[in-house]
């Protein structure tokens, strides 16, 4: 008998040693499972990657005819149309004239309605902004756009859900947010009673 196993046996024959040595399976077994399971899931992985997970609720645009969220999926709602002060904000208007979704720097913004695109880039103080003329004197506007990140130009004709850009900070902005406005005949209105009239409330 080789000295090794000799040296194993005697110790396996000692209360201590025999700890030693199931403690030494256990790690042994700890360390084989941890290298295994990425082995192990990898067909789950891929079996799954052509199907969107049922949490993830922007993977399907939420639209109702022509018309469709600015935004796909859950948002936080920040300020809603008319009289609302900012505090800490020196340069935010009280009288606001649009509604403020986020989903967070980065987020995909969708147009709402067909039309063709009027502006796309700076404007006034809404920073990197699109304009969207619908027709019948309607016309929506996407505020507070990150730069370079427009994938429509002036003069596009889009469809409801087109991607225009990716939510920003830019212009008269206090975080990374969605300014989403209505306008009538030159005249901001409640996006939120327009937005319910087509089936699709706001929050």
């Amino acid at each position: 008998m080789g000295f090794p196993v000799a040296v194993a046996t005697t110790v396996a024959k000692t209360k201590t040693g025999r700890r030693l040595i199931l403690a030494a399976a256990v790690c042994s077994l700890l360390v084989a499972a941890f290298l295994l399971t990425p082995i192990i899931a990898i067909p789950f992985a891929v079996a799954g990657s052509s199907v969107a997970p049922a949490s993830d609720v922007r993977s399907a645009p939420v639209s109702n005819g022509d018309w469709a969220y600015p935004l796909k999926g859950a948002y936080t709602k920040g300020r809603g149309f008319g009289y609302n002060p900012v505090q800490g904000c020196s340069y935010c208007s009280t009288d606001h004239k649009g509604y403020d979704m986020a989903q967070g720097c980065g987020a995909t913004i969708y147009a709402a309605g067909a039309g063709r695109v009027i502006t796309a880039g700076s404007f006034q103080g809404y920073g990197n902004a699109v304009r969207i003329d619908h027709g019948d004197a309607l016309i929506t506007l996407y505020g507070h756009m990150q730069w370079s990140s427009l994938r429509i130009s002036a003069g596009d004709e889009v469809a409801a859900g087109v991607p225009l850009g990716a939510e920003g900070n830019t212009g008269r902005s206090f975080g990374c947010h969605l300014h989403y406005e209505v306008l009538r005949d030159g005249i901001p209105i409640d996006p939120q009673p327009f937005m319910a009239a087509l089936g699709l409330p706001l929050k």
